[in-house]
């Protein structure tokens, strides 16, 4: 079956929805959703959205925020229009009536989160944030656009000149193509990689997966961001625990309410989130359980509904005033390399979210940062979408030659395992061989025909696709910084800032920009 529409948008959280509520006014849309709507990080994001709305605050002060928690590893330019054009579009939304959180004077209730210095997320039904953005978000979309839940897109067309003009999609009903004049990729992060993450399963990366099999530019693979605070038992990360509830006044605690984060960072228990995260990772890793103790937050239960829920239904006994907590992925700041309109390095494909990467959160993510960036820049590539107009003329298939079979893949289970082993929240050299030796040469993955595979196998090499790029990318970079900490090379390396791992064409290079593609190569090899 095939469906001819003016833009197609793979992926249904805030960005997706943002691009398609400004798009679908003008053009036809549809919508392509591995899952359901109400299965996006988007969705599930506790914490807020972070925004100068105070006037004690600064968007120059956000601006310093966002580039100290990342380590300075930035697109600066971005990072300004993330942050001021990003209140702009915020006083907008709550202009229109979004239903935030507010004091009893009517001033916005602003929360604090982690390496942010002033009070400044804004958040709605206590801990319910991403719920109530993506339902105001749908209510305000156009009616003719068309959201086509539980299809997995495995497979992007591109024309005779290079232009991606459409994509493949898999169902219970069978096979789909869409033809597009638009492609955007707002398919989320990779979370789901590691065995104990905050996202749904269905966070595989497949959107990064996609492009790269098409040629398109990739960056950033060896920062992923553990949130020190999932809800842990049985064994089980079981949900997120906002970093909200450290800003309302919860502490890192071991079994015995000893403080853990006093002596580590001069922000405690709001330290960057790498830094908190280490710091619970070495705790257990010597045998140590590790708690959140709320006991100084009065009202916790109306604060927090969803923790609350979420720990009634796990057993926790919040009289009792600590929450059993441990790190597990959260954050892919990596991705598909694309300006803040959402260019890639392909034509006529866009990529907005945590699929993309704009060099906004550097090595690790400032806390609600990311709702922002998919309200900031899904409204900023829409405007440029509709100033271009749909002008593809050319819909011809190029014709693919990939022909090779499936080589042998590592279950999911041992996928996870391997990655969170060596890829983890410390990795170290002799691991990440071991773990490269294990997997298929990406070179062999890329000529696989994947028509005819069932879904669950297409995500399984989804999969290992992005593994394999977040551990070569994380071999390549010989430093610590941010997220990325190894045990070897515990330091900032002055030679390596301002230089990023870029995978493109079978490629991987060192590159002392994210934009720029005509540079002297300081490091180029092929990685398979």
């Amino acid at each position: 079956m095939d469906v001819k529409t003016d833009v197609l948008i793979i992926g249904s959280g805030i960005a997706s929805l943002q691009a398609a509520r400004l798009l679908g006014q003008h053009f036809q849309v549809q919508i392509v959703t591995k899952s359901s709507v109400q299965m996006s990080s988007s969705y599930r994001a506790q914490g807020g959205i972070a925004v100068v709305t105070s006037p004690d605050d600064h968007t120059n002060l956000h601006i310093a925020d966002t580039l100290a928690a990342g380590e300075y590893h930035h697109e600066h330019r971005y990072v300004e229009s993330l942050v001021k054009e990003g209140k702009v579009m915020m006083q907008q939304f709550l202009a229109e009536g979004l239903p935030i959180d507010r004091q009893e004077n009517g001033e916005p209730a602003l929360g604090l989160e982690g390496a942010h210095s002033h009070h400044r997320i804004l958040h709605a039904g206590g801990d319910s944030t991403g719920q109530i953005l993506i339902d105001y978000l749908l209510q305000h979309l156009p009616s003719t656009i068309q959201i086509n839940c539980n299809e997995m897109a495995f497979e992007l067309l591109v024309n005779t000149n290079g232009a991606c003009i459409g994509v493949v999609t898999k169902s219970e009903k069978g096979i789909k193509r869409y033809f597009a004049h638009h492609i955007i990729l707002a398919s989320g992060g990779a979370g789901a990689l590691y065995p104990s993450t905050s996202n749904y399963p269905t966070s595989t990366g497949d959107g990064i997966a996609l492009a790269y099999r098409v040629g398109a530019a990739i960056s950033d693979m060896e920062f992923m961001q553990f949130h020190p605070s999932l809800l842990w038992c049985q064994a089980q990360a079981k949900g997120l625990v906002s970093e909200a509830v450290r800003g309302a006044g919860g502490t890192f605690v071991n079994a015995k309410r000893q403080p853990l984060m006093a002596g580590v960072h001069p922000l405690r228990d709001l330290a960057p989130r790498h830094i908190t995260a280490h710091t619970l990772y070495r705790q257990r890793a010597a045998g140590q359980e590790t708690f959140i103790d709320i006991t100084s937050i009065q009202h916790f239960e109306n604060k927090f509904p969803t923790i609350t829920k979420l720990c009634i239904e796990n057993g926790i006994d919040l009289q009792n005033g600590l929450i059993p907590v441990a790190p597990g992925s959260h954050f892919l700041m990596g991705g598909v390399i694309a300006d803040d309109r959402g260019r890639t390095s392909i034509p006529n494909l866009y990529a907005v979210g945590e699929v993309a990467c704009t060099g906004v959160h550097g090595a690790n993510r400032l806390a609600s940062n990311s709702l922002l960036e998919g309200i900031t820049f899904g409204q900023k590539m829409a405007q440029f979408i509709l100033k271009i107009g749909c002008n593809q003329t050319n819909f011809t298939l190029a014709v693919a030659k990939r022909q090779q079979t499936m080589p042998a893949l590592l279950s999911k289970e041992q996928l996870q395992q391997s990655m969170m082993h060596s890829v983890g929240i410390v990795r170290n050299p002799d691991d990440m061989q071991r773990f490269i030796a294990q997997l298929p040469p990406l070179q062999n993955l890329l000529q696989v025909n994947v028509m005819d595979l069932p879904q669950q196998q297409l995500e399984l090499y989804m999969m290992h696709i992005v593994a394999s790029l977040m551990v070569h990318a994380a071999l390549t970079r010989t430093e610590t910084r941010g997220a990325h900490i190894r045990s070897d090379l515990p330091n900032n390396e002055t030679a390596w800032a301002q230089s990023w791992v870029i995978f493109q064409q079978g490629q991987m290079k060192v590159r002392n920009s994210l934009y720029e593609y005509h540079q002297t190569r300081r490091n180029a090899q092929t990685i398979f």
